[in-house]
């Protein structure tokens, strides 16, 4: 199966949200860069950045016992070192999200998100 043709897509959870809360970092620095935000394709595949820290997402929906949920994998950078992790997110209601992003052999957080405009 090609990375394109991925089954189980992420449909619900497909598109831009910006991350506008994260637990364990302030405002003056997730959006330092740009607008915080998490981005996912019907692929199951994203991107996302907050602050320095930026990475490819590969994920899937899984039942949980808050419903369905996306759990991912990412790969990137955290202030230009090689940086890898994981994560998830679940829907709060159609335009709003919530999850965690957790850096491997580093820190984690809870984060909450808005679908973009």
């Amino acid at each position: 199966m090609k990375n394109n043709e991925k089954k189980d897509n992420c449909t619900d959870f497909t598109g831009t949200w910006h991350i506008y809360e994260l637990e364990a970092w302030d405002e003056d620095y997730f959006n330092m860069d740009v607008q915080a935000y998490i981005r996912l394709d019907p692929n199951n595949l994203g991107v996302f950045q907050f602050g320095f820290v930026s990475g490819g997402i590969d994920g899937k929906l899984v039942d949980s016992a808050d419903g369905k949920r996306f759990e991912f994998t990412w790969d990137g950078n955290d202030e230009c070192d090689p940086a890898c992790g994981s994560g998830w997110i679940r829907k709060l209601d159609k335009n709003s999200l919530e999850g965690e992003f957790r850096i491997h052999l580093g820190d984690d957080s809870t984060f909450l998100a808005r679908r973009a405009k």
